[in-house]
C-alpha cells in the first residue's frame, strides 16, 4: 500500500491561513504525490469552524501543543479570547481524516498553534519563535503519525521513498 500524506491546506496553495493567505509549496516530490492521489489536505482551524480571515492566535506563556493537549496550557487569540476548544477541535479532526485515509506521514505549516512542528510562537504576539509544536501536530505524533515541517520536505521525500520502498 501506498502511504499517504496529511498535508496543511495552505501548503497546497488554499488560502486558508489566519489571514487570508496561501503558504504554498513547490516541489516536484509534491507534485508527483498529487498526480497519484497521495495527498490528504487539511486545515485543523477551517475544520474547527473557524472562518478567514481570523484574529492570530499563540498558546500562550511560552507552552507548546504537548501542553495543551494535557491541559497545562491555552490558545489565545490576539484579542485574548481563549480559543482552546477550538484548537483541540481541529486536532482531532485532522486526527481522524488521518487516520481514515491512513496517513503515516504529516507535512504541515511551521510557526502555526495548530500545525507547527519544529516551532511555534511564545504567545505575546511580538513574533518571537521558540521550538515547539503546535496542537495538532502534537496529537499527530501522540498517535505515531510522523510530522514534518515544509522546511523539512527533503526529510519527508526520504522517509516515504524509503517507506515505498520496505512495502
Amino acid at each position: 500500500m501506498t502511504s499517504r500524506i496529511l498535508v496543511s491546506a495552505c501548503l497546497l496553495g488554499r488560502p486558508v491561513r489566519y489571514n487570508g493567505q496561501a503558504k504554498p509549496v513547490l516541489h516536484a516530490a509534491l507534485d508527483r504525490w498529487q498526480r497519484e492521489g497521495r495527498l490528504v489536505s487539511v486545515c485543523p482551524e477551517l475544520s474547527a469552524g473557524f472562518p478567514v480571515p481570523r484574529p492570530p492566535a499563540e498558546i500562550a506563556n511560552g507552552q507548546s501543543g504537548e501542553d495543551v493537549l494535557s491541559d497545562r496550557a491555552r490558545v489565545v487569540e490576539a484579542t485574548g479570547a481563549d480559543v482552546t476548544d477550538l484548537y483541540l477541535q481541529g486536532a482531532w479532526a485532522a486526527l481522524s481524516v488521518a487516520q481514515e485515509h491512513r496517513c503515516r506521514f504529516a507535512l504541515l505549516a511551521d510557526g502555526s498553534p495548530s500545525c507547527g512542528s519544529s516551532f511555534i510562537y511564545d504567545g505575546q504576539f511580538a513574533g518571537r519563535k521558540h521550538e515547539g509544536a503546535g496542537v495538532t501536530a502534537a496529537l499527530l505524533r501522540r498517535h505515531g503519525i510522523e510530522v514534518f515541517a515544509e522546511s523539512e520536505i527533503e526529510a519527508l521525500v526520504r522517509r516515504v521513498e524509503g517507506n515505498a520502498a520496505a512495502e
